[in-house]
């Protein structure tokens, strides 16, 4: 089966909502730049239903080089991580 594409989400949306596809665009737009606004000031944003973007902070640790061997001081960083709603879960599973 393959992926919806973003062009196929856009008609998709406008269809069910009987908003335009530009229109749907720009909320799409907005609700992307209000997420990364939201997830850096505050830690997480959530979409009801679908799950959250968290901002989590990795310690430092030890890997290693899989081709030597050799071990390496992995340094502590920021990641953004998504966690799924369990009504996502439930829905999908």
């Amino acid at each position: 089966m393959a992926k919806m594409t973003k062009g196929q989400l856009y008609n998709a949306l406008a269809e069910a909502t009987g908003m335009s596809k530009k229109e749907v665009g720009n909320f799409l737009d907005q609700m992307i730049t209000m997420a990364y606004k939201e997830v850096k000031s505050s830690g997480e944003f959530v979409i009801p239903g679908i799950g959250k973007l968290v901002k989590v902070n990795r310690a430092a640790r030890m890997g290693r080089n899989p081709a030597t061997g050799q071990e390496i001081k992995i340094p502590a960083k920021t990641v953004v991580k998504f966690r799924v709603a369990k009504a996502a879960k439930d829905a999908v599973l």
